[in-house]
């Protein structure tokens, strides 16, 4: 550890998936159901998007 204390370690392989996912439940926690459902949606459909974006992409560098 260095002198100012910033070097940190991880206590173990949940923490970050802990702290994503409490952080989405404060975040969303208190939306209606309908809020949620198209942030939902949008992240959702963006995903596809990028996935499908990504694999053409890789099927044109290969061919």
């Amino acid at each position: 550890m260095d002198q100012a204390g910033t070097e940190q370690t991880l206590a173990s392989k949940w923490d970050l998936p802990f702290v994503i996912f409490s952080t989405l439940r404060v975040a969303f926690g208190t939306l209606p159901w309908w809020a949620k459902a198209i942030v939902i949606g949008l992240v959702g459909s963006v995903a596809v998007w990028t996935a499908i974006t990504w694999l053409r992409e890789r099927g044109r560098r290969v061919a």
